[in-house]
Order: C-alpha cells, then structure tokens, then sequence
C-alpha cells in the first residue's frame, strides 16, 4: 500500500522502519528523512537515524536508493503516533506494534478460519452427518460463522489492546491513566 504520491511529500518527515535494512535501520527505527530524489522510476532517499538512550542522543545519516515509492513505502511507514512518544518506548515495543498494526484479515482471520473450519466439518462428517445430515450441514454453518465472527473480533481486540497498552506507557508520564 502506499503512503505517498510522490517522494517529495516524504523530505522532513518522520518514519517507522517496519523491514530491516541491513547496517543501517531495523525494524522500529524512527528515520528522518533529510532530502529524496526521483531518478527514472528509482527513489534516492537520504535519511537520518537517531538512537535514543538515556544520557544522549546519537544519530547518523544515511542513503538509500529503492527500485521505486513502492518499495520506498514497504520499507517504512508514516506513523506519528510512534514519532512522537518515540523516547517513551523500546525497541521490542515498537517491533510488537508493528507486528500487531501489520496484522490483516487476510494474514491474520483467513488461516485460523480454514483451519477451524477444516476441523469442524470432518467431526462433523464423521460424527453427525452419518445419522442426520440436515442438522450436521446447520451445526457446521453455525459454528464456521462463529469463527468467522470470533476471529475478526480477536483482530480488532488485539489492535485495540495493543494500541492502549502503548497509550498507557505515554500517558504514565502526564499523569493519566487509561482505563
């Protein structure tokens, strides 16, 4: 999915690393993004890393050269949540963030629905649809829609939870709690 329309809407802008680049930002990086230029369908990006600790701040430039936006945006996101309150977390923090925001029917609901429903129709075949194959086929549409449901609502559930859970480590240090 992109994010941009052009890579000049990216230049002074913050964002999340979601795949390593090998020597340069893993995964829940924060890079900055200095300057970007289009050559052909290429984009040159030149960034910077800044790694927070607890006595300074270190930073280092860098550049990166992506076949196209696309791949420009698979390699990080716009996330200003995580921009902001970026101190306030820690790197296996923003990883389980992404890991969880990532999270789509497809990846996520799709498996877990196949799988239950795989299981609930051979029990069923095996158990009910020898004597009554009427109430088996309702028995089996009603519990697959029930999966169906369940698995969806463990997605938002868990984007929500993990949502909160970031809120309330921000929020400890206004003084606010979320309930």
């Amino acid at each position: 999915m992109n994010y941009l329309l052009n890579i000049d809407e990216a230049v002074d802008r913050k964002f999340l690393v979601t795949k390593a680049m090998r020597g340069q930002a893993e995964v829940g990086t924060i890079i900055h993004v200095m300057d970007a230029e289009q050559q052909g369908q290429a984009v040159i990006v030149y960034y910077r890393v800044t790694r927070y600790n607890e006595k300074f701040h270190d930073y280092q430039d860098y550049t990166a050269k992506f076949e196209n936006l696309s791949a420009f945006c698979k390699w990080c996101q716009p996330d200003n949540f995580i921009a902001r309150n970026y101190e306030c977390f820690n790197i296996r923090d923003i990883q389980h963030y992404i890991k969880v925001k990532n999270r789509n029917f497809t990846s996520f609901c799709l498996p877990i629905i196949l799988i239950a429903a795989i299981i609930i129709w051979v029990v069923l075949a095996l158990l009910l649809l020898k004597d009554n194959l009427i109430i088996g086929i309702i028995i089996g549409v009603v519990l697959t829609l029930l999966v169906l449901f369940g698995a969806v609502y463990l997605l938002k559930l868990q984007k929500k939870k993990e949502k909160m859970r970031l809120y309330r480590k921000v929020s400890a240090g206004w003084g606010v709690v979320f309930e």
